[in-house]
């Protein structure tokens, strides 16, 4: 099995195929790739509009297909998949509420479809596999983690049954993604913009935050270090989610014009599933990874080499790690342009 050492050489004259690809990740991931001179990157998705509002901001070029389909059809992925050479697959159900109300929904697009996926990877001899999932796989309390350690682990599985096919796995686990569609920052924003008041679950919540480019940009490392089933783990800064409504508040409220000292917050209690605070190892797979500046990558767990086993990490979550404070979190969204974004975002 042959390593590539650059960007270039894993993914130059390429065909990569994108599931999920017009979603925020997915958007992001074949921007990054486009870098790197692909034959062609193949988009994959089933929302109509998103592919054509994508076609209309990138334009029309050779190196791009849009295909319509879901995971969940096998034949229609089996036929999107002939001839690719690399995938990152980052179509799911993620809305932990919409989950728990719709669990086989969810077990058809996140277990089956990622299932299609991992034999169309093995039928086509692919060279590489790429699992987008999060820390909601982690120690699951709720339907759409359960069913996204699943996924993981049939992703990082195929390491083992995939015979002397050269193709390789790996696992991105994210923590909460700033700017992503439909996460909470945008529904804050807008309740700021209306007067308030900011509805939050619980003021203690913990959570990691990451920016877009920054989980893509691991997910473009990990096509490199990927061999035989290797789960990568961003470093990223932790907040209190009262703390970064109290942010948002200081950012915003002036420019609704409203008095941030009248912007109130309502406690609702945490819903179904949710946890205070969010771990992306645990520490058992901790015994198995490798810490480098700014992630983790852990190790097949099967078999364990006790020889190898890291016995000082002991995990890492949320509840763990430094707090960033109100001040700290104001400057990293400025430092990563998303206060712009942000309202950008609610504009389009």
């Amino acid at each position: 099995m042959r390593i590539p050492r650059t960007l270039e050489e894993a993914l130059g004259n390429r065909t990569v195929l994108v599931t999920g690809g017009t979603g925020s990740i997915g958007r992001e991931i074949v921007s990054q790739v486009l870098r790197y001179k692909p034959r062609v990157v193949r988009v994959l998705s089933r929302n109509e509009y998103n592919q054509y509002a994508m076609r209309r901001e990138l334009g029309d070029r050779g190196d791009l297909r849009y295909l319509i389909g879901d995971v969940r059809d096998r034949d229609r992925l089996m036929r999107a998949c002939e001839g690719v050479d690399v995938v990152f697959h980052a179509s799911a159900l993620k809305h932990v509420a919409i989950c728990e109300y719709n669990p086989f929904e969810a077990v058809k697009t996140n277990v089956l479809g990622t299932q299609n996926l991992v034999e169309a990877a093995l039928n086509y001899n692919m060279e590489l596999l790429v699992g987008i999932s999060t820390d909601k796989a982690v120690s699951p309390t709720n339907t759409m983690g359960a069913t996204k350690l699943l996924a993981e682990r049939m992703i990082l599985s195929a390491s083992q049954y995939k015979g002397d096919r050269r193709t390789r796995f790996g696992v991105i686990r994210f923590g909460n993604v700033l700017a992503s569609r439909g996460s909470a920052i945008p529904m804050f924003i807008e309740q700021i913009r209306q007067g308030g008041p900011v509805t939050i679950t619980h003021p203690q919540m913990r959570r990691f935050f990451m920016s877009i480019p920054q989980a893509v940009e691991l997910a473009l490392k990990a096509s490199l270090s990927a061999r035989s089933g290797e789960i990568f783990i961003l470093k990223m800064p932790v907040m209190r989610i009262i703390d970064l409504v109290n942010a948002l508040i200081r950012i915003y409220a002036p420019r609704f014009g409203h008095d941030p000292q009248a912007i109130g917050v309502n406690e609702i209690g945490l819903l179904p599933g949710e946890k205070l605070c969010e771990a992306l190892m645990t520490p058992e797979e901790g015994l198995h990874a490798t810490e480098f500046d700014d992630h983790f990558m852990v190790e097949p767990l099967s078999p364990p080499d006790p020889a190898k086993l890291k016995l000082e990490n002991t995990g890492y979550d949320s509840e763990s790690q430094e707090l960033l404070d109100v001040d700290g979190i104001i400057e990293l969204l400025e430092q990563r342009g998303l206060v712009e974004q942000f309202l950008t975002g609610m504009s389009s």
